[in-house]
């Protein structure tokens, strides 16, 4: 089986390098912009869309007119690769995967990719990466880029500049280990399993939420754009950073965890997009509960739960687990005893009583004991067990990415 896999690395270039790997992708960012913008107004004009081919002409034009000199002294590739990013970002828009490609700005994720493998060259003896115009960089060899390197993408964050190297290489398939479990997803609980264990949660962002708040308000006090109010700006990233990463430690950590011991993981089928929507409304029409909402959609964007997901997807199809997908409607009400569904069932945020028959349980548990019974059910004959006849799909996790964190380590359960 092939697998695509991205190790990413944090490089410890000199000044100069530092100085051309903002002018680089600065130039990718000013060419997404400018074909973005003659897209736009070629549609406007009632032309079709204008496809990589004939945008790589005007690419030719650009660098070499008077107006944009500067061009030719960035990679031709990541340019090209700037204008395949903004085809691929019309394709999605028009198959409804994503919202319209919005221009660039400056200092938002800014980055750009060298596609041809050819050009770049690996010394992990010595920890080191060649790239065409930066030369050989150093780069903290924490873990070993296993396979054939495909290509390497330099992206800034935090104020640090990073490498991922993209590698492709054959592996055995996996024998899964262990047997079925169903997982609850909570607040106070971040993941509850059937078998009664659950994980804490993290919360890195209301860890670092004063730190942060304080940032801000420091910043917001200077004369924008002076030398204190960049210091001030570099601090925010940095607590982002801090954020950002201790969040997705501890993810790889909990999806390593249950993917390596279990061979059949059931979930819910949780859209996360529309459970963290705003409950304001419009003036017209206001939404009720707004502050309740408002914290319960941060915690829930906090946890990651979407990335939680995304990461168990592709670790099962690793580890060669499965993952099941169940409608999460009553989870949390049904008896797993007599199967009486009831609002009442539910005391309060913690504690299931059955109205029926009397049976107690945490609410948690009593969740992810519903949904492994509806995993085993789908599992057998392709129904939710909801009674609706619906069927779930559930299609085959991509094994073509992986996250380019350090090594994952186990989770205890909390």
């Amino acid at each position: 089986m092939q697998r695509l896999q991205a190790f990413k690395y944090e490089l410890q270039p000199i000044g100069e390098q530092q100085h051309n790997m903002r002018r680089y992708a600065g130039a990718c960012r000013f060419v997404f912009n400018k074909a973005l913008a003659l897209q736009k107004d070629n549609h406007e004009a009632g032309n079709t869309f204008i496809g990589y081919v004939a945008m790589a002409r005007n690419l030719t034009a650009w660098r070499n007119g008077a107006e944009t000199p500067w061009l030719k002294d960035a990679p031709v590739h990541p340019l090209q690769h700037a204008l395949k990013d903004l085809e691929k970002a019309y394709k999605n828009f028009f198959a409804r995967r994503t919202a319209f490609p919005r221009f660039k700005k400056k200092g938002q994720g800014d980055s750009f990719r060298y596609p041809d493998p050819k050009q770049i060259k690996l010394d992990q003896a010595n920890g080191r990466i060649f790239l065409p115009k930066l030369g050989w960089l150093r780069y903290r060899n924490s873990r070993e880029a296993l396979g054939e390197v495909r290509n390497a993408t330099v992206s800034q964050s935090g104020g640090k500049w990073f490498v991922s190297i993209q590698t492709q290489r054959e592996v055995e398939p996996a024998t899964p280990r262990g047997g079925m479990v169903g997982i609850d997803m909570g607040i106070a609980r971040f993941v509850t399993l059937s078998d009664g264990s659950f994980l804490a949660p993290l919360n890195s962002f209301k860890r670092n939420e004063s730190a942060l708040r304080s940032a801000q308000r420091a910043m917001s006090r200077k004369t924008r754009f002076s030398h204190n109010w960049k210091k001030a700006k570099a601090r925010i990233q940095k607590i982002h950073a801090r954020i950002g990463n201790t969040r997705r430690d501890y993810l790889h950590k909990a999806t390593t965890t249950i993917s390596q011991n279990h061979a059949i993981v059931c979930i819910e089928d949780l859209q996360v997009r529309n459970m963290s929507r705003s409950a304001a409304g419009t003036s017209e029409s206001p939404g009720r509960n707004v502050r309740a909402k408002s914290g319960l959609n941060k915690a829930i964007l906090d946890q990651g739960w979407f990335e939680f997901r995304r990461q168990r997807a592709y670790k099962f199809s690793w580890n060669g687990g499965t993952l099941v997908a169940v409608p999460a409607h009553n989870t949390s009400r049904t008896c797993p005893c007599c199967g009486h569904v009831a609002k009442e069932n539910r005391l309060s945020q913690a504690k299931f009583a059955c109205v029926d028959c009397g049976y107690e349980e945490n609410a948690d548990v009593v969740g992810a004991m519903n949904v492994l019974a509806r995993g085993h059910r789908v599992a057998a004959c392709g129904e939710d067990g909801s009674g609706r006849g619906r069927k779930i799909t559930t299609k085959p996790a991509s094994v073509k990415q992986e996250p380019t964190e350090a090594t994952m380590h186990e989770v205890s359960h909390a």
